[in-house]
């Protein structure tokens, strides 16, 4: 088994397929991406679109934000999402290691993410990375579609 990540620098039919496969299992509510959007989202700067691959097939995505603020570069991880038949072999693990590499690199001060509490797995998994839970509150204004 081997396990590769990398920063989606080109978007390919298989990268689309691949989104196309991992996004119903991250959000029922997602729209389908298409090449357009996905060109969009890894060329957006501050985005690093990172994918995994087990034995050279995508299984996995995870998309890594940094943007500066006046305290300092801040990096968020989001929309992290491992193939239901490939879980459990360490795949979230390696995005995510892979993720807080790249934002140590470009300088950023923190990394964060949130995680439902539903999520359980996935909850073990950053606390067992090192990640801390905080207490705040999350909002969100939505806009009525």
């Amino acid at each position: 088994m081997s396990i590769e990540i990398e920063v989606v620098q080109v978007v390919t039919d298989e990268v689309v397929q691949a989104f196309g496969r991992l996004l119903p299992q991250l959000s029922r509510s997602a729209k389908p991406l298409d090449a357009e959007a996905l060109r969009n989202m890894a060329a957006w700067q501050g985005n690093h679109l990172l994918v995994a691959r087990l034995d050279g097939e995508i299984v996995g995505a995870l998309t890594l934000a940094m943007f500066p603020i006046p305290t300092g570069l801040r990096a968020w991880i989001e929309d992290v999402v491992v193939d239901e038949v490939a879980r459990g072999r360490g795949i979230g693990a390696a995005l995510t290691r892979e993720a807080v590499r790249l934002a140590r690199a470009a300088g950023a001060r923190t990394v964060d993410l949130t995680s439902r509490p539903s999520r359980e797995a996935a909850n073990r998994l950053y606390e067992r990375l090192g990640f801390q839970l905080r207490d705040s509150k999350v909002y969100r204004l939505a806009n009525d579609d």
